[in-house]
């Protein structure tokens, strides 16, 4: 069963990663604790600030391998027995640990 394993920001406008999950086929996914500690690794490789990346949109890797947005996480969360902090329509870091 797939589950969720962390949280990541998958930025659409930059150069494809070659080890990427395996959903994405254009620009990079960063994944971490929490996005915020994401948006600061951002900041540190590239000198940018989240807002200046482009297209990002925030999400989860899950356990085979996939790239989720906050909607996909939260199903899957819940079909796993995930316990919501704020609402169940859209998964946050802060409800998985």
């Amino acid at each position: 069963m797939e589950k969720i394993l962390c949280a990541a920001i998958w930025f659409k406008d930059f150069e494809a990663a070659a080890l990427g999950p395996v959903n994405i086929n254009k620009g990079i996914v960063l994944c971490g604790y929490r996005h915020n500690q994401i948006s600061s690794q951002m900041t540190v490789l590239h000198k940018k600030h989240l807002l200046e990346c482009g297209e990002y949109v925030h999400g989860f890797l899950t356990s085979i391998g996939r790239f989720v947005d906050r909607k996909q996480g939260a199903r899957i969360f819940e079909q796993t027995g995930g316990i919501f902090g704020f609402t169940n329509e859209e998964l946050f870091s802060e409800d998985l640990y």
